[in-house]
C-alpha cells in the first residue's frame, strides 16, 4: 500500500517537528511505502518551510511522476491501494466516501488513522 502525504500535512508536520516516519511505523499495521507526487513537490516551491520539508523526505519518499496540470486532490482520488496523510477536510470527506484510509495530525504531536480496512 502506498501513504501519500499531500504539501500541508508534510508543511505542518515539519513545522511541528513530528517524525512523520517513526509515526506511521507506529500506527500502520500493514506493508506500506510513503509516497510523495511530482505535483505535490511542485506545490512546496516558494512555501516557508521548503527546504525543511524537501531535506526532510529526501530519500525516504518514492516521488511517483503525475501529471502537472492535474490538481493533487484529483491525482489521489484517481490512486488505488494507498492510504493518505491529510489535514484538509474536504479531501478527507472524499476519501472516506471512497473508504480511502486517511491518516491525519492530532494536537500538532501524532498521527492517527481513520477508515482502516
Amino acid at each position: 500500500m502506498n501513504v501519500i502525504l499531500d504539501t500541508d500535512f508534510l508543511l505542518h508536520s515539519v513545522r511541528n517537528k513530528v517524525d512523520i516516519f517513526a509515526e506511521l511505523k507506529r500506527i500502520c499495521t500493514f506493508p506500506y511505502e510513503v509516497c510523495i507526487f511530482e505535483s505535490t513537490l511542485e506545490e512546496l516551491k516558494g512555501k516557508k518551510d521548503e527546504k525543511l520539508a524537501r531535506a526532510f523526505i529526501k530519500d525516504k519518499v518514492n516521488i511517483i511522476k503525475s501529471d502537472k496540470s492535474k490538481k493533487v486532490d484529483e491525482l489521489v482520488l484517481n490512486q488505488e491501494n494507498i492510504a493518505v496523510c491529510t489535514n484538509d477536510k474536504e479531501l478527507k470527506e472524499k476519501l472516506k466516501k471512497k473508504n480511502i484510509p486517511v491518516i491525519t495530525l492530532r494536537q500538532s504531536k501524532y498521527l492517527v488513522i481513520d477508515n482502516v480496512l
